[in-house]
């Protein structure tokens, strides 16, 4: 069954952030999103012109219309409009069992405030009822520091984006004790108008689904990196994301053939011959005869000279690799390399199918389109 995540949170105008980053964040990864919006915003990449807050119970009515029919497996809580509703919210939720991730939205990117002091003194209400926050740097200190936010009962995502640094580390902490983290190369982008939304409704949607609050989180970093990487450059300031681009990154447990290697004798004909077809030339190693293309749906070729001719390799990729294997392995096929760490970025395990064709299990997320060395 689908996913269903409900989002409390304020609209924006742009369509970087808020409820229209949320929606297209929880469809890009399978779910089906319901909204309680509880402030419309007059914004673009620039900054935010004008805010009008919700009725708190034209908000409470939109959540009772939502689980009273279609119900949910989480909860994702944003910009929240009012102390009022804040109050309001958290005794709503505290009627239902599922999983409620809350970002504790404070300024949007622009900088313009979107959160007066009583509303974030509110939020403690939101925190008791959260199964996780994901707050910033700046917003975690605004909420007491890590111990105050942690004595509310949630596990709490630290998230590393404002830190100096050339490396991005957040870290997951839970009855006082971090118990998970990770770290990433900074991506050199302007386009960061929604990255706070787009990770929480990427988490609720991994909790909805069933996915290990870790796992959730892993994915959803992944996902916010992928839309990064595609973001279209639009406005004059923080432009907005471009998870609509987010396509075949093997995101999910389930495999994505989303790869296929070629052997080649000729460099230079083979990438004539397939940017001639229509793909983009995405590598071009020429000294290591590797070249790779991409389609328009997201999906990569690669051609190898030197490789075994008239074969081919598949790849599928599963953000779950190694659980995939193990199962694999305990139906009894035959893992010829058990999943390792490549030079590349990749992690990848290797096997053939009865009929002795090679095939990949891998895991890229962002390395497969977007390697260091891309053109």
């Amino acid at each position: 069954m689908t996913a269903r995540v409900l989002i409390i949170a304020g609209s924006d105008s742009g369509g970087g952030a808020g409820i229209q980053a949320d929606i297209k964040t929880v469809t890009m990864l399978g779910g089906h999103a319901m909204t309680a919006i509880t402030a419309i915003t007059a914004q673009n990449t620039v900054g935010v012109n004008a805010v009008m807050p919700v009725p708190t119970d034209t908000v409470i009515a939109q959540i009772d219309a939502v689980l009273s029919d279609i119900g949910a497996d989480a909860v994702k809580i944003g910009m929240i409009g009012s102390p009022e509703t804040a109050r309001a919210v958290a005794e709503r939720l505290t009627l239902e069992t599922v999983p409620v991730v809350f970002d504790p939205v404070m300024v949007a990117t622009s900088g313009a405030a979107l959160a007066d002091t009583a509303t974030i003194a509110a939020f403690a209400a939101l925190m008791a009822r959260a199964t996780v926050i994901t707050p910033n740097l700046p917003e975690l200190a605004a909420l007491g520091g890590l111990e105050a936010a942690m004595a509310q009962g949630c596990a709490v995502l630290e998230k590393g984006g404002h830190a100096k640094g050339e490396t991005v580390v957040d870290r997951l902490y839970e009855h006082g004790e971090m118990i998970a983290e990770w770290d990433a190369p900074r991506i050199d982008t302007g386009s960061t108008h929604g990255t706070g939304c787009t990770l929480a409704s990427g988490i609720a949607t991994g909790l909805a689904q069933g996915l290990p609050m870790e796992a959730a989180i892993g994915r959803a970093r992944d996902f916010v990196r992928l839309s990064l990487l595609n973001a279209p450059g639009l406005g004059k300031g923080r432009g907005p994301m471009g998870q609509q681009d987010v396509r075949n990154d093997g995101l999910f447990t389930g495999p994505a053939l989303n790869q296929v290697t070629l052997a080649a004798t000729d460099y230079d004909a083979s990438v004539r011959f397939y940017k001639l077809i229509g793909l983009t030339q995405i590598v071009d190693s020429p000294d290591n005869g590797y070249a790779r293309f991409e389609a328009a749906n997201g999906a990569t070729l690669s051609i190898h000279v030197g490789g075994s001719l008239g074969g081919a390799m598949i790849y599928l990729e599963s953000g779950a690799l190694d659980s995939w294997c193990a199962y694999l392995a305990r139906k009894g096929v035959r893992i010829d390399q058990w999943p390792r760490d490549e030079d590349w970025g990749w992690r990848e395990a290797r096997l053939v199918d009865p009929a002795g064709n090679s095939v990949c299990l891998y895991h890229a997320a962002e390395y497969r389109r977007f390697p260091p060395w891309r053109i």
